[in-house]
């Protein structure tokens, strides 16, 4: 029997992360940072689903790129909270890599990855891990207690959950999101931990829990 979302205002800060619906440029595989695009009619269907997933919680605060794949998102799932657009919640500038395939970089550049390699005319990872730690202080700022939301892009994420759980921005490489999933980010006793990664409608996010 499929469980219902737990609705509590909790005692503590949650954060639900959600990346954005697919795009045609994430569709197949190019580097998004700041080219600002549309979703596609499946990125659509699939920011419907994010918004089946998160029925039911009890949500403070929204927060949103202001890029619009990330605003279409977050306008379809529609939290009765509102939203608060946020430019540290931009994606990654991936400079000249903007627009390209890793295979495409790798023909001129063996074994490229933006985790291991400088990122001409854009933003190292660390760059990046500085903007999630700037919107993590606002989160902790404005939701002492309660449920949050962030409606933004992959890599960004990906480093700010590293940058939750206290993990050194390259670790954002550990976590991997895809379109429109849904993860949630809360605690364990006194620590910050990962409590759903990659969560799509269908299936249910376990309410909180102290152990």
């Amino acid at each position: 029997m499929t469980q219902r979302f737990d609705t509590r205002h909790t005692d503590v800060p949650q954060l639900l992360v959600i990346r954005h619906g697919q795009t045609e440029w994430s569709k197949v595989g190019k580097h998004t940072g700041r080219t600002d695009i549309p979703l596609t009619d499946v990125g659509r269907a699939e920011a419907s689903d994010a918004a089946l997933t998160l029925e039911g919680w009890n949500l403070v605060r929204a927060y949103c790129s202001p890029l619009q794949r990330a605003r279409e998102t977050a306008e379809i799932v529609s939290p009765a909270c509102g939203l608060v657009t946020d430019p540290d919640l931009v994606e990654w500038d991936y400079g000249d890599f903007e627009g390209e395939t890793t295979p495409e970089s790798r023909k001129r550049i063996p074994d490229w990855s933006v985790w291991t390699h400088e990122i001409t005319g854009g933003e190292s990872y660390d760059e990046v891990g500085e903007r999630a730690d700037r919107f993590l202080a606002r989160f902790d700022d404005e939701v002492p207690t309660g449920n949050g939301v962030v409606f933004a892009h992959g890599h960004f994420l990906a480093i700010l959950i590293a940058r939750w759980c206290g993990l050194p921005a390259i670790e954002g490489r550990r976590f991997a999101l895809a379109t429109a999933t849904v993860s949630l980010l809360g605690w364990h006793r006194e620590d910050r931990v990962i409590r759903a990664l990659n969560h799509r409608v269908g299936r249910v996010l376990d309410p909180p829990f102290r152990t």
